[in-house]
């Protein structure tokens, strides 16, 4: 908005002439988002405190986290609050991408609400039912993915899934990339949701990969840097750069609250969010192989329970007992079943993060 409404007046000063710099909105777009969360977030806990919606801990989970029991959830409007909000003011508003950011943060947050909305308040201690979080993820991205597929034009390549470590590799997935793209947005919002389940876990992740994303929105969205790193030139790239800062601002803030020990969690309207924004975010980039470098760890936490899962239903079938993988997925709590303190996990995760960005974005001058 304040680009529409401040940069029209840099003909009269040159002071506004600031607000075409996408460095410069994408500072003032973390800056606010930052503050905006670490300002309402107090009043927004108490908020929940008072309505009751406070976390209900899972039977399955470890022991240690019954003392988790009683602490606010639903902590992940803030974050999709102070995202649009500091979006809404910085962003150009008529850039095609930000809108479907907007589509993919509204729709699947909402999924989300209704799943913890149940949870607190319709007494269904599950939320909502497996199928239908299903299907909101599987709809949403299935509406984002034709309308990407079917206003491309063929010039723009939308198809092509680049290969990070080689030179102008690529794979052709013609009308597969439908299907895929689909499961992949799925995929990544559940990655997210199962990774958020420690003080501050997801979070401080999800820091380092929309971090990630937004130096590559930056680089791919300028042409002279585009051109001399030999990547793609996305015109509408540029202002994905300004979105990614808001959301790494708003989840520094949100860290404020959600650090061990936590006074509020993310629930899954923040998570299942979240997930389908950096999946979303990384097919607009058509870095789809990127962010799974940058944010492995929601791959490795996903593939904890998959591998779970099959290993004990194989050898139910083939022993007649269910055997075990890992002590108890998603692995992070493997380690918290071996002893380590949840901080400890956290940090490490953090710490494996950081490489994995660095991983990624080395990647750019193999290019």
């Amino acid at each position: 908005m304040l680009y529409h409404l401040l940069f029209p007046l840099a003909k009269y000063s040159i002071v506004f002439n600031v607000f075409r710099y996408i460095s410069f909105r994408s500072i003032g777009a973390f800056i606010t988002a930052l503050l905006f969360t670490l300002l309402v977030g107090p009043s927004f806990v108490r908020m929940l405190q008072k309505k009751a919606a406070v976390e209900t801990i899972d039977k399955d989970v470890p022991e240690r986290h019954r003392s988790k029991a009683g602490t606010p959830t639903m902590g992940g409007l803030i974050v999709l609050i102070a995202l649009l909000l500091s979006s809404f003011l910085w962003n150009d508003l008529t850039n095609r991408s930000i809108l479907l950011m907007y589509l993919t943060t509204i729709w699947l947050g909402v999924v989300g609400f209704l799943d913890d909305y149940l949870k607190n308040y319709g007494k269904a201690a599950k939320g909502l039912l497996p199928k239908y979080k299903l299907w909101g993820q599987l709809s949403v991205g299935l509406l984002l993915t034709l309308a990407i597929y079917y206003s491309s034009s063929p010039a723009d390549n939308i198809t092509a899934l680049q290969i990070p470590f080689l030179k102008n590799t690529y794979i052709h997935l013609g009308w597969l990339f439908i299907p895929i793209i689909v499961l992949y947005v799925t995929g990544f919002s559940n990655a997210v949701n199962l990774t958020d389940g420690l003080d501050g876990l997801a979070a401080g992740v999800l820091v380092f990969s929309a971090l990630g994303l937004g130096i590559m929105s930056y680089l791919k969205g300028n042409f002279v840097a585009a051109d001399y790193l030999n990547l793609e030139f996305i015109p509408t790239a540029a202002e994905l750069t300004v979105f990614s800062t808001a959301l790494v601002g708003t989840l520094i803030g949100f860290l404020w609250f959600n650090a061990y020990p936590a006074q509020v969690f993310m629930g899954d309207t923040g998570s299942l969010s979240l997930g389908g924004i950096l999946a979303m975010m990384s097919v607009l980039l058509k870095e789809q192989i990127f962010l799974i470098i940058i944010g492995f760890i929601f791959v490795a936490e996903m593939l904890s329970v998959m591998i779970q899962r099959s290993w004990f239903k194989h050898t139910r079938r083939k022993y007649g007992t269910g055997r075990r993988v890992f002590l108890m997925a998603p692995v992070h709590h493997h380690f918290e079943l071996k002893g380590w303190h949840e901080s400890k996990i956290v940090i490490r995760f953090w710490i494996i993060a950081i490489l994995l960005l660095a991983l990624g974005i080395s990647t750019i001058k193999l290019r």
